[in-house]
């Protein structure tokens, strides 16, 4: 059976003294420091019989792993989220991965919707939620995660979000230029944790020991000149029509992902094709990294299809590029920011930049572990005069870059 750490078997004690009192506890650890492996050790503690384990896609082979080494007493099935409709059976347990996914407000999300009907089938069934950001950019996003369970719910007596953001939010109005909408981001934190702390367990990366740093590097690449070209007629005209295909950029929100697209060097028409316009900044990558081990992240497929190109041996498995000594790993940056492990990496490379603060909290920790011993530098490689660094500047201050921020750097 594999030995846990000192710090793991401990928050294993704690969390079995808070399941047996509470039946619902929340693992805040920090990426890297083992959630998986301490969430099913707890589980053993019970004499539980069939546990459900609810993650994203590139995760299950990990878990599979842990639980093949760990050998508990249990059965364990480990399904994607996006597969919710095809659970069956009955469990003692239920462990939700990533849990912070599910905090959407203020109208619950399908995937919340999804996973409350199966727990809702089951009246005693214990929950466990994982997660190293419980809420990255709002405490309101506490309130669908600790709203799953009906009977053991400390929020059980609030029907729905908005009967509890009159208690727990101060709520704002916010004028989005068309029309003035409730903003429900500015929760009482002091009064919501007053709450919920009994339910946490947290630790971090500093607590377990980690003595790694995230060094982040900015790397500017000079696109040919269409690129600008591009970007500047659509600014002008919102629209570029071609022979066959159109580019449109007739609202501030098309606006900004297209303009985000040919930052790097990728484009989607209005047909719903795509197609590569520069490789400038993957040519970079290739002559800039070379004899190095490296993992991308990307956003767009079309992007993805640019880099194969260009990095012919890559593959998509995190545990196959950990295993390999001269692969590439190109990772969709939303699917792979939690749960994946790329800690044989010389470095971490983003190709492009996500909107999503998030992403951005979550994906740059990927190859950090209590084992590695070299450093962890990531690279940020944007366009020059392009919008990433605009991005950056927000994302890096755990900000969402909005369209409303996009327009006030556009003068919009």
């Amino acid at each position: 059976m594999l030995k846990l750490r000192d710090y793991q078997t401990k928050i294993v004690d704690e969390g079995y003294s808070k399941l047996l009192k509470l039946n619902l506890v929340y693992l805040s650890m920090e990426v890297r420091t083992g959630k998986t492996l301490t969430a099913l050790s707890l589980v053993n503690k019970f004499t539980s019989k069939e546990v459900l384990f609810v993650t994203k896609k590139k995760a299950i082979k990990s878990i599979e792993n842990d639980y093949e080494l760990l050998n508990p007493e249990y059965n364990l099935t480990v399904i994607n989220y996006e597969s919710l409709h095809k659970v069956e059976g009955e469990f003692d347990f239920i462990i939700i991965d990533e849990a912070h996914s599910i905090g959407t407000y203020p109208k619950p999300s399908k995937r919340y919707k999804e996973l409350k009907a199966i727990i809702d089938r089951y009246a005693y069934t214990k929950l466990i939620l994982l997660s190293g950001t419980p809420s990255p950019e709002s405490y309101s996003q506490l309130f669908h995660q600790f709203r799953l369970s009906n009977r053991f719910s400390p929020f059980n007596k609030y029907a729905n979000f908005y009967k509890w953001a009159k208690e727990f939010v101060d709520v704002q109005k916010r004028n989005l230029g068309y029309a003035e909408v409730n903003d429900y981001s500015n929760a009482y934190k002091d009064k919501i944790m007053e709450i919920l702390q009994p339910y946490f367990i947290s630790y971090t990366q500093q607590e377990a020991g980690f003595n790694q740093t995230v060094n982040e590097h900015i790397l500017e690449v000079e696109m040919k000149p269409k690129v600008y070209k591009l970007i500047t007629r659509l600014k002008r005209d919102f629209v570029i029509e071609g022979k066959e295909e159109v580019i449109l950029g007739d609202t501030s929100v098309k606006l900004q992902n297209k303009i985000h697209q040919l930052c790097s060097g990728t484009v989607k028409f209005e047909s719903g094709n795509s197609m590569t316009i520069d490789n400038s900044k993957a040519e970079f990558i290739k002559e800039h990294f070379k004899g190095k081990k490296i993992a991308i992240f990307y956003i767009f497929k079309e992007e993805f299809l640019l880099l194969k190109n260009i990095f012919p041996i890559f593959t998509e498995s995190p545990e196959e590029f950990n295993e390999s000594k001269d692969k590439v790993f190109l990772g969709q940056i939303r699917s792979s920011r939690e749960g994946v492990n790329l800690s044989s990496a010389d470095c971490l490379i983003y190709y492009n930049i996500e909107f999503s603060a998030l992403s951005y909290i979550q994906g740059k920790d990927r190859m950090t572990s209590k084992e590695r011993t070299k450093e962890n530098n990531v690279y940020f490689v944007f366009a020059k005069g392009g919008i990433e660094k605009h991005i950056y500047k927000r994302v890096s201050n755990k900000l969402d870059f909005t369209n409303s921020y996009f327009k006030r750097i556009n003068g919009k």
